[in-house]
């Protein structure tokens, strides 16, 4: 059964290009043309993948982002934005977005990020245990549970993104390296080799350490690099 992408764009041109597009590497398409629509289409269908574009009728693209993860859906949304302002992009990442594309895009750009986002949903997809395994131990106070796809400080379990939940464990189990964020790109969000922007990582780390950190600014988990990059604290 091949992947389904949910197309929320107002613009009924990219809409057509962006099906034409998908169609041809597989994929099957939904599409809404404003936002209460697209923000029903994704909680009823269960796309694989939602393109939002910021710029809706009715109901903007941030507000549909965050009522899709208010209503506990995991799905992969990708932005969709003609505007270059950091504000929007950090706004739509911090609403829960796992990635964004600036319009105009290049077609192979546009494909390479929706394949790794559903990839890697599908790679991180939990799976529930009959019972809690032991999982990494962090330190004294912090527990990756990997069969729950779970963090545990203090014995209470933390309230973290797919994308969160990832990238403490990615860097949890490799304590001590620093990895650049372009490299992060690339073995968290699956982007192989990639060369871009890479606000999406400072501000991923900025929110895990809301969470899991006493002190955000002061952190003892995910620590900084300066110039470099990031590490766990080992």
């Amino acid at each position: 059964m091949g992947k389904t992408v949910l197309i929320v764009e107002d613009e009924q041109s990219i809409v057509d290009i962006l099906s034409y597009i998908l169609t041809k590497e597989g994929y099957d398409t939904l599409e809404a043309l404003d936002g209460p629509t697209g923000l029903q289409l994704a909680l009823e269908q269960n796309p694989d993948l939602v393109l939002l574009d910021l710029m809706l009728p009715k109901m903007d693209g941030f507000e549909v982002c965050e009522k899709i993860r208010a209503a506990g859906s995991m799905v992969p949304i990708v932005m969709l934005t003609a505007r270059e302002e950091e504000d929007d992009k950090v706004r739509g990442l911090e609403l829960g977005a796992d990635d964004y594309i600036i319009k105009p895009f290049k077609n192979r750009e546009l494909v390479a990020r929706v394949k790794a986002n559903i990839r890697r949903m599908a790679m991180t997809a939990p799976i529930p245990p009959a019972q809690p395994a032991p999982g990494l131990t962090l330190g004294e106070r912090l527990r990756v549970d990997e069969d729950r796809a779970a963090v545990f400080k203090d014995g209470a379990p933390l309230d973290l993104t797919q994308r969160e939940y990832d990238l403490i464990r990615f860097l949890a189990a490799r304590p001590g390296k620093v990895f650049s964020r372009e490299a992060l790109m690339e073995h968290v969000w699956n982007y192989e080799g990639y060369v871009g922007d890479v606000r999406a990582v400072d501000v991923a780390v900025r929110r895990l350490r809301e969470k899991i950190e006493d002190d955000p600014g002061a952190p003892v988990f995910i620590k900084t690099k300066r110039g470099m990059g990031y590490y766990f604290g080992e």
